[in-house]
């Protein structure tokens, strides 16, 4: 299923098209004109079409929150029962480097790159400390907002940082969309939360680790456990520093982080009060919830997230703490965890507000009238006749060889 360039009207058709989620086109068509899609239906489309045959073809995926610098590490990482274990164990192995070098991380992100496409993926959002990605995401054409994410949790000075972080970005090429971020509350001082705030432009939106772990509560309560010795033993800890003893999505407002469509990515331990205050502040969930389990950090509570209200998006985190970067295998997680969430909801997440989410719903989430015309197409199992089936198929699964890209562009 590929490209079609000698001529100017494109179209496909196939056995069902779901232009976004929870709607479908029974033998339905896609034509697109100028890499774009033109109009949708079914029966007989208005030009010759490509017949896909017994697919669904649906918008392109989008992966909210990965760290793409970080796959050389997959199969080095074990999974393990706490997050400050799974850290340091981390942090450990990324300090020695791989034996290859930069060659080898460079390498290990294009491949990570290729899997995500072949799987479905048309849109990421990578966060990176040493700006290696974004090249590697250029190069293969793959659309992205790169979050440049910063640390400090005794920073000397806050503003200095952020400023050369600014700079960093705006020599860094090819980049189309992108922000300075912060890492986590136990990494990052309120003074730093505070600049980076207040110098975000957008439209990329801010992005921030939350509520991952209880050692995380344990210290934002307390400011004691096993994350205050971790800080020690780094020689970071900062004795000043007081323990807001709030509720994490409070603490994010009270330090000016938390704006409309900031990411608050895993949430794993976030209270009914905190996700209600997420809601109304519009700021967008990000859950990961096989890199939750992974990493020690506990089981999300899926279907408390959606009857929330919150916005939720989805992201496979690295390969650090996930065994592949397919977005329906984080699908199919989901499924297991939330029997309850309707399948249509868990697809809406994977495309629409993933791509809204990343300042990228002009462009991708929905097979609409002027959005670009790139697709997936899933080849569906026999016995699949109704909408709801073949959604539930799409979130119980999916292999890796039944997926394919549609590109009219």
């Amino acid at each position: 299923m590929g490209q079609w360039d000698s001529e100017a009207v494109k179209a496909v058709r196939a056995r069902w098209v779901m232009p976004s989620a929870g709607t479908h086109l029974a033998n339905g068509w896609v034509t697109a004109r100028d890499g774009r899609v033109e109009a949708t239906g079914s029966g007989t489309p208005p030009s010759k079409a490509r017949d896909l045959g017994d697919v669904v073809v649906l918008p392109g995926l989008v992966n909210a929150h990965t760290h793409l610098e970080l796959s050389w590490l997959e199969g080095r990482v074990p999974p393990q029962d706490s997050m400050d274990e799974w850290i340091s164990t981390m942090m450990r192995i990324r300090r020695t480097g791989p034996a290859g070098g930069d060659a080898e991380i460079t390498s290990a992100m294009r491949d990570a790159v290729a899997t995500m496409r072949a799987t479905g993926t048309v849109l990421v959002g990578d966060l990176s400390n040493t700006l290696t990605s974004p090249e590697v995401l250029a190069e293969a054409e793959m659309a992205a907002v790169v979050f440049h994410e910063i640390l400090g949790f005794r920073p000397v000075d806050p503003a200095s940082m952020v400023r050369e972080a600014h700079a960093r970005l705006r020599t860094t090429r090819p980049l189309r969309s992108f922000s300075v971020v912060a890492h986590a509350p136990y990494s990052t001082s309120p003074a730093l939360f505070r600049e980076i705030a207040a110098r975000h432009e957008g439209p990329a939106p801010l992005s921030v680790h939350l509520a991952e772990s209880n050692e995380e509560m344990e210290f934002l309560q307390t400011g004691r456990g096993p994350i205050r010795d971790m800080l020690e033993r780094l020689e970071v800890w900062d004795d000043a520093w007081t323990p807001p003893g709030a509720h994490p999505v409070r603490y994010l407002r009270q330090v000016g982080y938390l704006q409309p469509g900031t990411l608050l990515v895993h949430g794993v331990h976030l209270s009914p009060t905190d996700l209600d205050e997420a809601r109304d502040a519009k700021a967008v969930l990000v859950t990961c919830p096989r890199s939750n389990m992974w990493v020690g950090g506990g089981v999300p509570p899926v279907a408390r997230f959606y009857a929330s209200g919150v916005n939720v998006a989805i992201g496979t985190d690295s390969l650090a703490s996930v065994d592949s970067l397919s977005l329906f295998d984080e699908l199919a997680a989901l499924r297991r965890l939330a029997p309850e969430v309707e399948a249509a909801r868990f697809l809406d997440s994977a495309t629409r507000v993933g791509a809204e989410a990343l300042g990228y719903g002009s462009d991708y989430g929905s097979i609409t009238r002027g959005k670009r015309a790139t697709f997936v197409a899933v080849q569906l199992p026999q016995g699949l006749t109704r909408p709801a089936d073949v959604e539930e198929y799409l979130v119980s699964g999916v292999p890796a060889l039944a997926v394919s890209l549609v590109d009219l562009t």
